[in-house]
């Protein structure tokens, strides 16, 4: 992928916002493209997390625009940024437990017929969610033991995996991820960074959020580091700017 030649499909220019006496972004820039992992480093306080929220919704810019295919677009609540194509995967999951993965799919989003009858007095379809949420799966190769068993039942790489799976299938712009492997041992990381792979290979645009260095040399096309609520940096990483990397994050010589 040459980001040169092609659009992005996030823009964000000059982004800002203050909490009281706190500027958490100043001036943050920074474009996202399809088919891409981008990275959003920094140590904890500088500003990752604000953006994220600012970009799904969940806080509203002070200052500065989001751009999506080039057109500026007004996000004012996570619905607004889901409806926009944006999806964010939050170290919670915001998984319902006593549920199974095509429940937790299509909750809120359920397939239901006839489609000319009012939503409220169609009728679910359970066997078409079902057989939909377990194409899905297949296709993104996500191995689950029994889809019919409710998530409460399933490792922490089943469930982040069946997290991940079902933001990338509504997002039809940008995939969020915030720290996806945090509580997870080595096995289960690795399921998880190669569904991530995989959505590239789909042409998703995902943005990720890690402190795991060796995940970013091993994922991102590109890494963007905050510090301070400022964009301090942006390269491409790979095993000879890992030091350089960490430099960047905690505001150290390399």
């Amino acid at each position: 992928m040459n980001p040169a030649s092609i659009a992005p499909v996030l823009s964000v220019r000059q982004a800002e916002k203050r909490f009281g006496a706190v500027q958490a972004l100043n001036g943050v820039s920074l474009e996202a493209f399809g088919s891409e992992v981008l990275a959003l480093l920094g140590d904890n306080g500088a500003g990752k997390s604000t953006l994220v929220k600012c970009i799904s919704g969940v806080y509203a810019l002070d200052a500065g625009e989001i751009l999506l295919d080039g057109a500026a677009v007004p996000i004012h609540s996570p619905a607004a940024a889901r409806r926009a194509g944006i999806e964010t995967v939050y170290q919670d999951l915001a998984l319902f437990d006593n549920l199974t993965a095509s429940q937790n799919f299509y909750c809120g989003r359920e397939i239901a017929f006839p489609a000319w009858l009012p939503r409220g007095l169609r009728f679910l379809s359970g066997r078409t969610m079902d057989r939909e949420a377990a194409a899905i799966l297949e296709r993104l190769r996500v191995k689950l033991p029994n889809l019919d068993a409710p998530v409460a039942l399933m490792s922490g790489g089943q469930r982040q995996a069946i997290a991940v799976a079902r933001a990338s299938v509504f997002a039809r712009k940008v995939v969020i991820l915030d720290e996806p492997t945090a509580a997870l041992g080595v096995r289960e990381s690795r399921k998880v960074l190669d569904l991530i792979a995989q959505l590239r290979t789909e042409g998703s645009s995902v943005i990720l959020i890690t402190h795991n260095i060796e995940h970013v040399v091993e994922l991102a096309d590109r890494a963007i580091v905050l510090r301070q609520g400022r964009k301090v940096g942006e390269l491409k990483p790979d095993r000879t700017n890992q030091k350089e990397l960490v430099a960047l994050i905690v505001g150290a010589e390399a």
